[in-house]
């Protein structure tokens, strides 16, 4: 018998007597126990314990020393003050003592090594056999508890390594990143080393002012704007963008000092070097000047003149910022503003021009008044502000007319701050969660434990994709370090929590079938763009908008009624800062990079997939590559098993981003192209694809006042507030839990789709049978995942309906380029389906005094689709004929004999049903307070401007620009003529005109007809038609082809007779697009109200992410740097400008409804109010046309285009801007059409 004794000095005699790997001393543990027995299995004893932790402590402190000894000589941040602190931690572990012990050495079992050799050792707790030939003995739970205890202090091991070892890369990433510069100006060079070598006290300064005031020889290279030709400056602009942006979110993420190591390392290479605009110097200068770096500012400014390039306004700034910060000495300060004179650049400018925050404009102003104790910054004219001198909007803005009441809300002050509340907190919180309408399931055993599994997957994946950020982020930021393309900054932009939901959101959302790799990536960059401008002003924000509400609700009062923007303005706030915009490139790498992430480390058991099988982790998603539209593109496919689990699952709820559902209070007046809509998270006036600058720049280079049309319009149609109609959304979600009803517009689910059909065929089956299987195996794949689509869009919009049922809210509204007005809220909102529209009625009502029960039962008719060619009065009393099947449709919609369903419009048939009997029934219907929209709809309205441009008398009286006493239907009138041209060829024996007989009907031409203005070719038109006539089952569909390409040719030739104005000024459009697209520019245009127009067609850009799971190729037609696309720009002038018209009119109309108090919004040209206010509407309606087309809209496009593609000599597109003038010139003749007559035409609009 041998003993051995643990003293205070046990740690280092423990090392000494481990065996050849840990395990043993603990196999030798598990030994003990077995020999000790029955006391083993109680509580271990207070010096058990001791023992226990020593033998602990003597580990961990081992595998200290082993991890810290290689790395203190390369830390200089772990100083010998430090190490002693450590050794001091080791000492005190030592100094807790145990009691001592005397133990029997006892032989070791050794587990036989897997071949029945021995050697190895048995692990701990599983001990069977003390000394040999002993009978086996169970571990104890002594053991057990000693295993446990052993298993955490390796986890503690790993922290405390993983913690070390990322404090060292951190200390040693940051040693590595450059901050003095490498010039490439030897003269330059020589001065920095000069001054850095020399012993002045402060060397900074004269290093600035030496700068500033020396103008070193350029290198080649002037300052860089946006490049005019298309050579090779202008392929730079997109790898200059995504540097900038770089440069721009370090900033924001504060990474400075990455950025500046960057800017260092592409400024010491020449090829580089070429990359680095003067925008990209003076983001890293500011940079520093808000740090009050002056040294690493003052480097920067070393590059700027090395690169030859001269400081502008916010060079000066960024540099009397920084001096502002440090306290200069008015003498410096003064030498800079002399310097900055002599530029030729006004102090004044520092402060109207430079884009800066508040507090770097007190501190510039700090510095300013040092030199310059007496300088006032220049002051925003208080009176008068700005007005808009347009002929279009003189009444609008006129202090002479009379003075107008513009309209309130129906809520208090009070209600409407509880409102703004809770929006302000919605959208702080970035998502929105609502419950799902779709069907509940069961909570049976299966659907619980399908939950249960899910909550405990995302707990793990939360926890899994967290830790992969973050080493994500690291890799990231080495890469950045070294040069190349990184999303470092970008991935720092909201928290790992926030980006981790977003990633969950995104497997959650993705559909059974997959994504495309291309469309995921992008979809995950917006969602981060868009997130993470949240502006850090929310009490000032809740003070200013308190003031604003003054103007909207329904218990107070202002001095002077203004429109919502001018009332904004006179409360003087400043202006939000204008956000950048990224690269497309930007976005796509930045999605990609998450994306990868979600596929590397979402996983899940097997055994969800195989309940027999092991329980391995798999992949929850795949990366495989499909074809879509002869293109072999990659696709992130879910695992099945996955898609089962959260089938069997069935959670009932959803999220959507703030920004894509409506508003809970009226949204901020738009006061600029980029200030407007949402309280935190910054929307573009005008909406383009992502990426896109060059609409934005055209508008941020406008008049402000040119903008105040279409900024009072937008805010206008976003101040109207809406409720659900919940009697129309308890029958839609019944239909929509059953089975739906896609004859109704509610979509059925995807399990209702035909199946396959059953069997194989065999393989001496002949190929035209197998092509036939495989078409229609196809063509079934497509139906499904139609209906899938079509589902879920219904269970977003009914879900979100479901979640404001008993709310008031808002839509927020921008413009596309050509100023077509939108709501931005995607998924719930008035400009959708029949379905869509039905459930949206007006908060605010309105009594519907004498006329406004028969505009409702008018409404009502026009929503059946029949009487289109009968007077308003026959339509009235149609309706009143139809009263008993009205009441019988509102009452009974479901068991009664469901006339509305017969209707065009069948949901809003059955609400206008609705709101048509509680009318009728109110004891005084002129006073019965009605929320129902009626709807006014242009007869053809791209025919009607058409018609007015060209003063074209016979078009004008086919679209109802002329009185008459009935309405006019162009739509049957084409069929007629068509049918016409049909009856002639027949009869000379054209075959297909014979198989049409009977076919040709109003329904079959109106789509077509209605495009034909709009641009549609002959091939849209053809495809277009071919649709209606598959749908009719009685039709020859063999013919199906020939028909439809002959009805598209009579079409065409049917509208070239009846409006030949019209088809001259689209011949002169489209060659004026043609020529302008030859000359090398894209078309551009003022609308009669002042926006600017565009048109983003170029040839096509290729923007390739490289690596990873796949290459990424993105295909762009909007790169500016590219040749403009004349196919594209030809055909798509003539329509464009007309809508650009019709928006024109629409916000014309909106402002005058809203100055005589009408609640007024539109669907493009269909417009909506209260039945009490639809004449009144009307009248404005037919105003505002004659109003607009009496400005020479035709010769004033004629001379813009000629000012701006004809008034410099271009040597090498000198001919075709000759033939460009000569077709200006040639403006097409009008006719004789007198505009007046509209204001009499009653069915203008009806």
């Amino acid at each position: 018998m041998s003993a051995l004794r643990w003293g205070r000095g046990a740690a280092g005699l423990g090392r000494a007597l481990w065996p050849a790997g840990h395990p043993g001393l603990l196999a030798e543990e598990g030994a003990l126990a077995g020999v000790w027995g029955r006391r083993s299995r109680s509580s271990a004893s207070p010096c058990e314990q001791d023992r226990r932790k020593d033998w602990g402590h003597a580990e961990l402190l081992e595998d200290i020393h082993c991890l810290l000894l290689p790395l203190l000589p390369h830390v200089q941040c772990v100083s010998s003050s430090q190490e002693r602190v450590l050794e001091a931690r080791v000492r005190q572990l030592q100094a807790e003592g145990v009691a001592e012990v005397t133990v029997k050495r006892v032989p070791v079992a050794q587990a036989p090594e897997a071949g029945g050799g021995s050697g190895g050792v048995q692990p701990p707790g599983r001990a069977q056999a003390g000394a040999e030939g002993a009978a086996p003995v169970p571990s104890s739970r002594w053991a057990q508890k000693l295993d446990e205890e052993q298993r955490l202090m390796e986890k503690r091991k790993q922290r405390l390594r993983g913690k070390l070892q990322k404090h060292v890369e951190k200390l040693a990433w940051q040693r590595q990143l450059r901050v003095e510069p490498r010039l490439l100006s030897r003269r330059l060079a020589g001065q920095l080393q000069c001054w850095q070598q020399g012993a002045p006290r402060s060397p900074w300064e004269e290093q600035l002012l030496w700068l500033l005031q020396e103008a070193p020889p350029r290198l080649g290279r002037e300052a860089p704007a946006t490049p005019a030709g298309r050579g090779p400056a202008s392929r730079l602009e997109g790898p200059r963008q995504r540097l900038l942006s770089f440069f721009e979110c370090c900033l924001l993420t504060g990474h400075l000092p990455l950025a500046h190591h960057v800017l260092v390392t592409r400024h010491s290479k020449s090829q580089h070097q070429r990359l680095l605009t003067l925008p990209a110097y003076n983001t890293v200068m500011r940079g520093w000047a808000r740090r009050g770096s002056f040294k690493e500012l003052v480097y920067v400014l070393f590059m700027l003149r090395d690169a030859g390039l001269a400081p502008d306004l916010l060079s000066y700034a960024a540099a009397l910022q920084c001096m502002g910060r440090l306290d200069q000495d008015a003498s410096t300060i003064r030498r800079c503003l002399k310097q900055m004179a002599q530029d030729g650049l006004q102090l004044q400018g520092l402060f109207t021009a430079a884009p800066l925050s508040t507090e770097e404009r007190a501190e510039l102003l700090r510095a300013v008044r040092k030199a310059k104790p007496a300088f006032s910054p220049p002051r925003l004219p208080v009176s008068p502000p700005p007005v808009n001198t347009s002929l279009l909007l003189r009444e609008i803005y006129s202090k002479q007319e009379p003075a107008v009441s513009y309209p309130r809300l129906h809520l208090s002050l009070k209600e409407l701050q509880g409102l703004f509340r809770q929006q302000l907190r919605m959208e702080m919180a970035a998502t929105v969660t609502v419950e799902s309408v779709e069907k509940a399931p069961l909570l049976t055993k299966e659907v619980l434990h399908a939950r249960k599994t899910l909550v405990g997957l995302r707990a793990q994946w939360r926890t899994a994709l967290c830790r992969e950020l973050q080493e994500t982020r690291e890799s990231e930021a080495r890469a950045a370090q070294e040069g190349r393309a990184s999303v470092f900054p970008y991935l720092c932009l909201l928290r790992d929590e926030d980006l981790v939901g977003m990633l969950l959101q995104t497997l959650q959302a993705l559909p059974s079938q997959g994504e495309s790799l291309l469309f995921l990536a992008r979809e995950l960059g917006l969602r981060i763009l868009k997130r993470k401008r949240l502006r850090n002003q929310v009490q000032e924000l809740e003070q200013r908008y308190s003031a604003y509400l003054h103007l909207l609700a329904s218990d107070t009062q202002v001095a002077e009624p203004r429109l919502p923007r001018q009332h904004w303005e006179a409360l003087g706030l400043p202006e939000a800062p204008r956000e950048p915009s990224w690269p497309v490139s930007v976005l796509l790498q930045l999605g990609k990079v998450l994306v990868e992430m979600l596929v590397r480390t979402v996983q899940m058991p097997s055994n969800l997939a195989a309940p027999q099988g092991p329980g391995t982790l798999i992949p929850v998603l795949y990366h495989v590559y499909s074809f879509r539209s002869c293109r072999q593109i990659g696709i992130l496919k879910p695992h099945p098993a996955f898609t089962q689990l959260l089938e069997t699952a069935a959670e009932r709820t959803l999220t959507f981003e703030s920004t894509d559902v409506p508003m809970l209070c009226p949204p901020l007046p738009w006061t600029s192209p980029h200030s407007g809509a949402f309280l935190l998270s910054p929307t573009k006036m005008m909406r383009s694809v992502e990426g896109t600058q060059q609409h934005q720049l055209l508008l941020e280079r406008c008049p402000p006042t040119a903008l105040h049309g279409a900024l009072d319009a937008l805010t206008q149609l976003g101040n109207c507030a809406w409720r659900v109609n919940g009697r129309v959304l308890d029958l839609v979600l019944a239909l929509f839990t059953d089975k739906g009803c896609p004859r109704l517009g509610v979509p059925a689910p995807p399990s209702q789709a035909s199946q396959p059909p059953e069997g194989r065929l065999l393989p001496s089956a002949l190929p035209a049978n197998k092509a036939e299987l495989r078409r229609e195996l196809a063509r079934r794949l497509k139906v499904v995942r139609e209906m899938r689509s079509l589902r879920a869009d219904a269970l977003y919009r009914l879900s979100l309906a479901q979640h404001l049922r008993h709310r008031v809210f808002w839509l927020p509204h921008n413009m596309d380029f050509r100023g077509r007005t939108y709501p931005c809220s995607p998924h719930f909102n008035h400009l959708g389906s029949d379905l869509a529209r039905a459930l949206l009625e007006f908060a605010q009502g309105r009594p519907l005094g004498p006329h406004g029960l028969d505009w409702l039962k008018i409404h009502l008719v026009n929503l059946t689709g029949l009487k289109k060619r009968a007077s308003l009065q026959t339509r009235r009393d149609y309706a009143d004929t139809l009263m008993e099947d009205i009441l019988d449709s509102a009452d009974q919609p479901m068991t009664g004999r469901k006339w509305w369903m017969r209707a065009d419009e069948p949901w809003q048939a059955l609400a206008c049903c609705m709101e048509v009997a509680q009318a009728v029934r109110a004891p005084d219907p002129a006073a019965y307070v009605s929320h129902f929209p009626v709807h006014q709809d242009g007869s053809c309205n791209g025919l009607q401007h058409y018609a007015a441009l060209g003063r074209d008398s016979v078009g004008a009286a086919s679209v109802n620009l002329l009185p008459s006493e009935l309405p006019q239907d162009v739509y049957s009138e084409v069929a007629v003529q068509v049918e016409e041209f049909r009856k002639q060829d027949a009869e000379q024996g054209v075959r297909v005109a014979q198989v049409l007989e009977g076919f040709i009907s109003r329904k079959v031409v109106k789509q077509t007809v209605m495009t034909v203005v709009y641009g549609v070719t002959r091939y849209g038109g053809r495809l277009q038609i071919e649709k209606r006539l598959r749908e009719l089952h009685d039709f020859p569909q063999e013919f199906v082809w020939e028909a439809s390409y002959y009805l598209v040719c009579q079409v065409f030739n049917s509208l070239q007779e009846m409006f030949s104005g019209t088809r001259s000024i689209q011949r002169w459009l489209t060659e004026s697009a043609r020529l302008i697209s030859h000359t090398g520019s894209a078309v551009e245009w003022v609308t009669p109200l002042g926006i600017p127009v565009v048109q983003p067609y170029h040839r096509d850009s290729k923007v390739m992410i490289k690596g990873g799971l796949q290459s990424l190729t993105f295909s762009s037609s909007a790169d500016t740097s590219q040749k403009p696309n004349t196919l594209k720009q030809k055909n798509g002038f003539p329509p464009n400008f007309i809508h650009s018209l019709d928006s024109t009119h629409m916000m014309l109309t909106a402002l005058h409804c809203y100055r005589k108090g009408l609640t007024f919004v539109s669907v493009h040209d269909c417009f909506w109010t209260h039945a009490a206010d639809v004449a009144v509407m009307n009248q404005v309606c037919r105003e505002q046309f004659v109003r607009l087309h009496s400005q020479p809209i035709l010769h004033d496009l004629s001379r813009f285009l000629m000012k701006r593609f004809c008034s410099e000599a271009r040597t090498s597109k000198s001919v075709w801007v000759s033939r460009l003038m000569d077709t200006l010139l040639s403006v097409p003749k009008t006719g004789t059409f007198d505009l007046e007559q509209v204001k009499r035409s009653t069915y203008f609009f009806s």
